[in-house]
């Protein structure tokens, strides 16, 4: 005998919609842009496919396209045509950024620009802030490097920007920002910390994308071991406590446990879809081995499943068009 509770009655085709649990929308989605200060013209990214390095003179028809798409905000990452040891780039006023940054809040106001606040794509090293001799060797150094991330974050602020993302994975870099950016005078500019970011294989399309490959090393020794989950969550505990207005998981597919334990702070999360997990998707329909729409979707709504407020993901612009 079949028990009372058939859980097939809901799940007729027109019933279905009625009971859905978790709805992804174009709302969710954070599209990153790269801005190459060198670039003429849009220049494709191999590992990437369907991604570009964009020019300054295109980024305003770029943000136009994105919010006539239905989407809210753009992450932007710059690649600089000089580059040296102490990122002196990432804080110049007429850097690439912060041109960018101008350009797009003047022509497509309404539209969330948030800005990575790294060094990685400005030092000639490729590490995430100042390098010095340490007892291990050469390494990033944590306090000098904390100086440098706040320079950054507010001339971001100057600029325009509506939130800052420090990336770097240093300690103490939310509470370095914060205090800089409200000793400036920008006390509503947001703070959208990578509080919880592995360093984790996935990252090397993005590589290719903004020219930030290291020269010695790895940077194993500020991103976290995919090992250890209880260390994630206390990475993102001490950001919301140092101020962060909202947590980011990175990457963001193969973390979904992560993800789960960082909403429980309570605070807005974003989780960022990361190169490597584009690329892998991509390749994958390439092949004709998965149907490209229906995957890229599945893993969006799993990651907002998952918790996420925010999905920072490649497949931004082709998932708006898709849900709408």
């Amino acid at each position: 005998m079949f028990p009372e509770r058939r859980l097939r009655r809901l799940r007729k085709r027109t019933i279905q919609p009625l009971f859905q649990e978790t709805v992804l929308s174009t709302a969710d989605l954070v599209a990153p842009l790269f801005v190459d200060e060198a670039a003429g013209t849009p220049m494709e990214i191999v590992s990437m496919p369907g991604q570009y390095r964009y020019p300054l003179s295109m980024i305003t028809d770029v943000a136009e396209e994105i919010a006539a798409a239905g989407i809210h905000a753009v992450i932007l990452f710059g690649i600089p045509v000089r580059k040296d040891a102490g990122g002196t780039e990432a804080y110049n006023p007429e850097g690439v950024i912060q041109q960018a940054v101008r350009a797009i809040k003047a022509a497509v106001p309404d539209l969330v620009v948030i800005t990575d606040v790294c060094a990685c794509e400005y030092t000639d090293h490729g590490h995430c802030g100042i390098v010095g001799e340490t007892a291990s060797g050469p390494d990033l150094l944590n306090d000098p490097s904390l100086e440098l991330m706040a320079q950054i974050a507010v001339s971001h602020a100057q600029a325009g920007a509506d939130i800052v993302a420090p990336s770097c994975m240093l300690d103490g870099m939310v509470m370095a920002i914060r205090e800089e950016l409200d000793c400036e005078g920008y006390e509503d500019t947001a703070i959208m910390s990578y509080s919880s970011k592995f360093s984790s294989a996935l990252y090397g399309p993005f590589r290719d994308a903004a020219d930030s490959g290291f020269s010695f090393g790895d940077r194993t020794t500020y991103q976290m071991s995919p090992a250890n989950p209880r260390e994630a969550f206390l990475e993102s505990e001490l950001d919301a406590k140092e101020g962060a207005d909202i947590l980011m998981v990175k990457p963001a597919s193969l973390y979904l446990d992560i993800l789960q334990s960082v909403c429980t702070l309570g605070l807005p999360v974003a989780a960022y879809q990361v190169s490597g997990e584009y690329a892998m998707i991509k390749a994958a329909a390439a092949n004709g081995w998965i149907d490209e729409k229906a995957v890229a979707l599945e893993s969006l709504l799993a990651i907002k499943r998952a918790g996420a407020d925010l999905i920072i993901t490649y497949y931004a612009r082709d998932a708006a068009g898709w849900l709408q």
